[in-house]
């Protein structure tokens, strides 16, 4: 058999002219380092760029050999302590107590200036304008003392009816409107809270303070009242300063804990002013738990839940009537009891028949003691609401 033909193409590329084949670079020539051309190409690519082991390429020469991948431990931990060298931490990190407590102290002007903001809009739409953060409360006071003083005859026995509903009106108020407005500050406030990173619990904050603003303005509508039924202005006045500190510590402390809760259900808030209205009902707003017929339990419970013991302790700064007829303030006696029982009780009885309640015999919780109460409930509150909301810090403004 005839061997085929190269053709001449073939053959003039393999070798030359003449047809002979020449050695290629990867093979060894009379001229060239047998050295060299027994390493092979991949070893020799590798030697000339020792440096770009382990680095990436740039765009469009990404190559599988020239790549070196680092692992996600290994990323993480390096990122790690680049943030930590540079004082950097997780925008979603619940920071410690002391931290937490440090950043909303920076940012009381904050939250000063963010409540008396939202106060001044709450009511710009109104022709009334601020009026309306008293009139409200008094005309609550003026259906109370309507329904329950001239219907239901109530005030029989009590001295300074008038005085006596409109403080409970007004110190119940407050911290009525700071469980509602706080359990729904979070919700309403979304747009903020993921738009900026800030301690969340400025806001409830932010709002009970609005409430303390309100109740500053109440307590100068108040004064005038209780001077115009004759009440008079004493050294006990002083002592409506802390009592009205420790019910706003409470109501910072419940604001923060009914914020929480109404962020995590919606029915919460809803159901929240029932709870309050019956929470009201319950307090001695609108008549005397003193002077009730009722067990010692029965009037000491009534007597030590916070809201009443609030009201209590100011009533008692502001209105001289208020003790001077608390039972058991004056020796017993028996008959200036049954007067008070009988004629105290009467339609348009005396000031002295009614504050003949004096001589009975005093039923309820240790009158004395109140002060340490309502410091106790102070201070639970506020350990209580604080460390229950910063828990879910890192929760709010998510779903």
């Amino acid at each position: 058999m005839s061997q085929a033909k190269t053709p001449p193409s073939e053959a003039k590329n393999r070798g030359g002219d003449d047809g002979q084949a020449r050695p290629t670079g990867d093979t060894p020539g009379p001229d060239r380092d047998t050295s060299q051309a027994q390493t092979p190409p991949r070893d020799r690519r590798s030697a000339r760029r020792p440096a770009d082991r382990g680095r990436l390429s740039g765009p469009g020469t990404l190559q599988s050999d020239d790549v070196g991948i680092i692992s996600p431990d290994a990323e993480g931990a390096l990122l790690a302590q680049y943030a930590l060298e540079n004082g950097l931490r997780p925008s979603a990190q619940r920071p410690a107590i002391p931290e937490y407590m440090r950043q909303l102290w920076r940012r009381v002007h904050f939250i000063i200036a963010f409540a008396t903001a939202r106060n001044i809009a709450m009511y710009t739409e109104a022709k009334l304008g601020q009026l309306w953060q008293v009139l409200t409360p008094l005309l609550n006071a003026g259906v109370y003392f309507l329904v329950f003083g001239q219907l239901l005859h109530i005030n029989r026995g009590i001295p300074n009816y008038l005085g006596f509903l409109v403080t409970g009106v007004f110190v119940f108020n407050f911290t009525q409107r700071a469980f509602i407005s706080s359990s729904t500050v979070i919700t309403s406030s979304l747009p903020l809270i993921r738009a900026l990173q800030f301690p969340r619990a400025a806001l409830p904050l932010a709002y009970v303070v609005i409430e303390l603003q309100q109740m500053i303005l109440s307590m100068i509508v108040l004064v005038p009242i209780l001077l115009a039924t004759h009440e008079p202005v004493t050294w006990y006045w002083l002592l409506a300063i802390p009592a009205l500190v420790l019910q706003s510590l409470f109501n910072l402390g419940s604001g923060l804990l009914v914020a929480r809760l109404g962020s995590q259900n919606n029915d919460f808030s809803q159901l929240l002013p029932f709870l309050m209205r019956t929470w009201l009902y319950l307090s001695g707003v609108i008549f005397s738990i003193q002077t009730l017929a009722a067990s010692y339990t029965q009037v000491a419970i009534l007597q030590l839940n916070p809201a009443a013991l609030y009201i209590t302790l100011v009533r008692n700064a502001l209105m001289q009537t208020e003790r001077s007829s608390v039972p058991g303030s004056k020796p017993y006696n028996q008959a200036l009891c049954h007067v008070w029982k009988t004629l105290g009780h009467q339609k348009g009885a005396s000031i002295q028949y009614q504050s003949d309640s004096a001589y009975c015999h005093y039923v309820g919780a240790n009158p004395v003691h109140f002060w340490y109460y309502a410091i106790g409930w102070a201070v639970l509150a506020v350990v209580t609401g604080f460390w229950f909301f910063w828990r879910a810090e890192t929760k709010y403004g998510r779903g």
